[in-house]
């Protein structure tokens, strides 16, 4: 079998004013300039803000899965970049999300993270 390749989130920094962005951009958010430089983002944060979608999306773009929808949390994680990425956050409780400590467990369609368990940190 072949080794499992980690997710990673390609962000970008400005080389003048340091801003880093999500997703990458030739471009710097804030300054405008075209200087900013490729960079890959830290696969751990912590939960800034989330809240829980509790009903089905609109369909299309979103494909309701043969078993049923499921709610899920959507939030911000703050990286140690300073930057807040949007993500889906995987969870065994809605109550748990407030600052807990998630990491990167898939980068495509959309950013995914994962509550890090007392168990998992010890293994690390």
């Amino acid at each position: 079998m072949g080794e499992q390749v980690k997710p990673v989130l390609e962000g970008s920094r400005c080389a003048v004013c340091g801003t880093v962005g999500y997703p990458a951009s030739a471009n710097c958010a804030r300054c405008a300039a075209p200087t900013a430089e490729p960079l890959t983002l830290s696969t751990e944060g912590v939960v800034w803000a989330h809240t829980v979608q509790r009903f089905a999306p609109k369909s299309p773009p979103y494909v309701v899965p043969a078993e049923g929808f499921t709610p899920y949390a959507v939030g911000y994680v703050e990286l140690p970049e300073g930057i807040r990425v949007e993500a889906i956050v995987d969870c065994d409780d809605f109550a748990d999300l407030d600052r807990a400590r998630v990491r990167l467990v898939a980068a495509a369609p959309v950013p995914r993270f994962a509550t890090i368990t007392r168990r998992q940190s010890e293994v690390r």
